[in-house]
């Protein structure tokens, strides 16, 4: 029986890396590519700009999210197993409910490598799940500097 890895991507370079790192160490097993779709974003967004549709935010998020995931699916070599899911959620929360629920074997997730006060302030989705998930994680790193 094959394994299954999941990959949390949000089309940043250090979640591309996670992918390619997944499909080169996992060769043979199957893939899934998880976007979380984060509520708070709208939220945020709405409390900012009076008379903001969150209908709106949620189709355009889903259309961020199906984007993402057909560009780095399209990113990974033509032999490799994977599938996309998107869902709804606070991503560390929702990564962790999706492992459990799916019963994967493992998860590699990309991480900016943010420290000190910017990890505080910001918290660390990668962080998050590997301190929680019931199953191995593999944190990649990419080349890419962190953002602010």
């Amino acid at each position: 029986m094959s394994k299954t890895i999941l990959v949390p991507v949000d089309g940043s370079g250090p979640s591309r890396a996670a992918a390619n790192y997944a499909s080169e160490q996992f060769s043979g097993a199957n893939i899934t590519l998880l976007y979380v779709m984060d509520p708070m974003i709208e939220y945020s967004r709405r409390r900012a700009f009076p008379g903001y549709r969150a209908e709106d935010e949620y189709k355009n998020e889903r259309e961020k999210g199906e984007w993402v995931l057909e560009s780095i699916l399209e990113e990974l070599p033509g032999d490799v197993k994977a599938e996309t899911e998107l869902a709804p959620g606070e991503p560390a929360r929702t990564i962790l409910q999706y492992a459990d629920e799916h019963e994967v074997d493992a998860i590699v997730i990309g991480s900016h490598g943010r420290e000190g006060a910017a990890r505080v302030l910001l918290g660390s989705v990668a962080e998050t799940v590997v301190r929680r998930a019931a199953v191995p994680v593999t944190v990649v790193r990419s080349e890419e500097p962190p953002n602010g």
